[in-house]
């Protein structure tokens, strides 16, 4: 079936450019209707510069118009001539030669809108490599002069979808760890305590007694034989 592209910043131009329902544009982009109102309402994606969908080729003027006549009509996605790719889901990603020299400016532009995407996931977005992100990161790479961040999507390097994806794992990775080091924290905060109530339970007992043993029992026949069994011959 096919998709709207770039959902977000299409409802972002419906909303601003005709008098469609929520109900409608929610379901003709693929959004829940209560994050349409909230794009409405410039509660969500704010700023967000909206993709006109006629200019797209995914919606029509007259299809526009029918349905702001009917609250209950459906936007209809327009039919394109041009066949859409196969996906394909494994193996290395293609960039067609034409728009290779585009990667540094898509890979410019993840780094400082996401910084939390990890190299490699990157690398699989865009088909690059690591030596080409790290030298694009530290403004060693041999055009940085003249880089342009723009958007993969834009560019035509990856769907919203797959980079909506990364961006997503990578905040939950993030997510994961912030909440490891909060239970690190609050678990040596807690010990910290234990110590501080009980001393010597952070001490070890001179001599080689090893700590948190039991406290040697004194022997009552030091004057047997072998009887002094805490000191050395």
């Amino acid at each position: 079936m096919a998709e709207v592209l770039m959902p977000k910043a299409t409802a972002v131009w419906l909303c601003d450019n005709t008098t469609l329902t929520f109900q409608q544009i929610a379901e003709f982009v693929g959004l829940h209707e209560l994050e349409v109102q909230a794009i409405a309402d410039g509660e969500v994606a704010p700023g967000m510069q909206g993709l006109d969908p006629l200019v797209a080729g995914q919606l029509t003027l007259e299809e526009i118009r029918r349905c702001e006549a009917d609250g209950a009509a459906r936007l209809d996605l327009a039919k394109s001539d041009i066949p859409r790719p196969d996906a394909r889901p494994r193996g290395a990603r293609y960039t067609p030669v034409s728009k290779r020299q585009d990667k540094p400016d898509a890979i410019e532009w993840i780094l400082r809108n996401y910084p939390e995407v990890q190299d490699a996931s990157i690398g699989r977005l865009l088909g690059t490599t690591k030596p080409t992100i790290n030298a694009i990161r530290d403004r060693t790479h041999w055009n940085s002069a003249n880089l342009r961040p723009r958007s993969p999507v834009e560019l035509g390097l990856c769907s919203i979808s797959e980079l909506e994806a990364i961006v997503v794992k990578a905040r939950q990775a993030n997510a994961r760890a912030e909440e490891r080091a909060r239970k690190k924290a609050g678990k040596s905060a807690k010990e910290e305590k234990v110590i501080e109530a009980h001393p010597e339970a952070g001490m070890e007992v001179a001599g080689d007694r090893p700590a948190g043993a039991p406290p040697a029992t004194p022997n009552p026949y030091p004057f047997l034989p072998g009887g002094d069994t805490g000191s050395s011959s």
